[in-house]
């Protein structure tokens, strides 16, 4: 594609406000450059500025345009909040997300089990062509790795070393994926663990593979949960979380913590305080889902636990998610039987926008490792 115009794209010229924010991002309309945005259908112009980010991806599903390198666009337009200008644009639309978010709890008990029917049930098989061996649906480690299988194993280790894990402990992990982290733990450090989720098909995924171990997988609600635990940790779950429910979701992670606890809070974090969320990502891809900013998290943790350690290693989201195309990609011949194209421009989408996200800086992902008062222990931050 670069250098050459592809088959079937249009000459025809972009609005000016268009071409004029592209620009200051270092992307043209039909240029040369890999990341440029190569034009098949003039329909998409009037998406983008009616619709913001929603129009831009859906007629990217739709095949109305094209890029050979959609992370480096994703990197270059949200290094300039692009995303955020457009979104001044279709304010009328951004207004509605805005007080969908503000007025009701899309993160509700009722709602709660929306997101894992929607996205996490599409198909073990997705996943398992994508992820590594251990099924890591979360950011990997990578200072001293070089493959993503070492990168998600220096994570899983890297949690377990942060929690002070020692044998015989019980170890409750909200939203325990695939089981990988489970698994790790309990043959590594010879814990107990208790997981909850609310996909089915994490459920049964992560029993099968913890079989024989002191692993018990649960399908609840956070809310629901009981019980008395030595330490405490969530990986990629926060998000699903919503500010309207953070008091809640604290509250229970401290009931079910024991006073000389630990707890690892394993999330993504944006770089400032948004009142609502990518509407794109929230329609196709994590319904009800909200990032919060370290201002939010800060506030919703200040009555419940102290701040031991806050880590950000956000750059490292970007490699992990750039192996995870590699992986997906490789593996589409097989799964294009029972996927359509359309999925698979959905996907790659999903995947270069997020890598985008966090090559700009927009994106962060936080290890946050939490106390009660009552701890005495004093402790000392591991990386």
């Amino acid at each position: 594609m670069s250098g050459s115009l592809p088959p079937g794209s249009s000459r025809s010229t972009a609005p000016a406000v268009l071409a004029e924010l592209a620009a200051e991002a270092g992307v043209a309309f039909n240029g040369d450059a890999p990341w440029d945005i190569q034009v098949y259908d003039e329909r998409l112009y009037r998406r983008i500025l009616t619709q913001g980010s929603l129009g831009f991806g859906e007629a990217y599903m739709d095949g109305q345009w094209e890029c050979l390198r959609l992370d480096e666009l994703f990197a270059r337009l949200m290094r300039i909040d692009a995303d955020v200008r457009i979104g001044r644009w279709t304010r009328l639309r951004l207004l509605g997300e805005i007080l969908r978010h503000g007025l009701f709890n899309l993160q509700s008990v009722r709602r709660a089990f929306q997101v894992g029917a929607h996205h996490y049930d599409i198909g073990n098989d997705v996943f398992q062509a994508m992820l590594d061996p251990s099924m890591s649906y979360s950011c990997a480690y990578w200072p001293n790795a070089a493959t993503l299988a070492e990168a998600q194993r220096a994570k899983l280790d890297l949690i377990c070393r942060k929690l002070e894990l020692r044998a015989g402990e019980h170890l409750l992990e909200i939203g325990c994926g695939w089981g990988g982290l489970a698994r790790h733990a309990a043959q590594h450090y010879s814990v107990r663990v208790t997981g909850i989720t609310v996909s089915r098909e994490q459920q049964a995924f992560a029993r099968e593979r913890c079989a024989g171990l002191p692993v018990s997988i649960e399908l609840m609600d956070y809310r629901e949960l009981s019980g008395s635990f030595d330490k405490a940790v969530s990986v990629g779950m926060f998000e699903h979380v919503g500010p309207k429910n953070y008091d809640d979701y604290f509250a229970a992670v401290r009931r079910a913590l024991k006073d000389d606890g630990l707890f690892l809070l394993h999330t993504i974090g944006i770089y400032t305080t948004c009142k609502h969320t990518d509407a794109w990502i929230d329609r196709h891809i994590f319904p009800n889902g909200k990032l919060p900013s370290a201002r939010e998290l800060a506030a919703a943790l200040e009555k419940h636990f102290l701040i031991e350690d806050w880590h950000n290693f956000g750059t490292d989201y970007d490699r992990t998610l750039m192996a995870w195309w590699e992986n997906f990609d490789r593996a589409w011949p097989t799964l294009q039987a029972r996927y359509d194209e359309r999925f698979y421009r959905m996907w790659r989408y999903y995947l270069m926008c997020c890598a985008g996200f966090f090559r700009s800086r927009q994106g962060l992902l936080w290890q946050v490792v939490l106390s009660k008062r009552q701890r005495a222990e004093a402790y000392r931050s591991v990386r």
